[in-house]
């Protein structure tokens, strides 16, 4: 499910007045957005984009390179792996001439594998917050590319995987902090003070 509100409506500014070609450009990633978490259709996602697009999870290094193997992804690891309750609330988005950028708050809860986010990791039910950044590269009026960011430790933390009183990592504290940055910062390093 895609959330229309933002994350933190003090926080995001109005969107501009946009120029026809950038409302182009945020037509088709909300035409591709909504055909992976709303109609689940690989397919129809695929139609918006260029014949050597490709996508790259940044930090599980997923995706594809060329149609067929983006196609391949996202028919087997990524729109059938997309948790039921997921969430997506925008925080920010900034459009240029070929290139639009979404950061974004993510919610689910990690009830399904999910091997285009934790490969190999089992379902644990725990819940998951965490901020996302999407970089779209546009060509001709379709997808390019994709370069998806997000904290990999914050998640590893939030499913009890690593343990954040032994490295500098936080869990859930990140995306809150990323939607209210009036949020206490340098915890980390008081920490790492305190027990030097």
């Amino acid at each position: 499910m895609v959330k229309e509100q933002t994350a933190d409506k003090q926080a995001v500014q109005a969107t501009p007045s946009l120029t026809s070609a950038q409302e182009a450009l945020q037509a088709v990633w909300e035409e591709h957005i909504g055909h992976e978490f709303g109609t689940h259709s690989p397919e129809d996602a695929l139609v918006t984009m260029v014949e050597d697009a490709y996508v790259n999870n940044i930090p599980v290094m997923t995706g594809g390179v060329g149609k067929a193997a983006v196609g391949e992804f996202y028919s087997k690891d990524f729109i059938p792996q997309i948790p039921p309750d997921m969430e997506l609330t925008p925080i920010s988005r900034t459009i240029g001439t070929d290139r639009l950028v979404d950061e974004m708050l993510v919610k689910f809860t990690h009830t399904i594998q999910m091997e285009w986010m934790l490969p190999g990791i089992a379902p644990t039910g725990k819940r998951v917050e965490v901020a996302v950044v999407a970089i779209v590269q546009f060509r001709d009026g379709k997808l390019a590319h994709e370069h998806i960011y997000w904290d990999q430790a914050s998640v590893l933390v939030q499913l009890g995987l690593l343990d954040p009183g032994t490295l500098p990592v936080v869990g859930v504290e990140s995306a809150r902090k990323a939607i209210d940055p009036s949020l206490p910062s340098n915890a980390l390093i008081e920490r790492a003070s305190h027990s030097n």
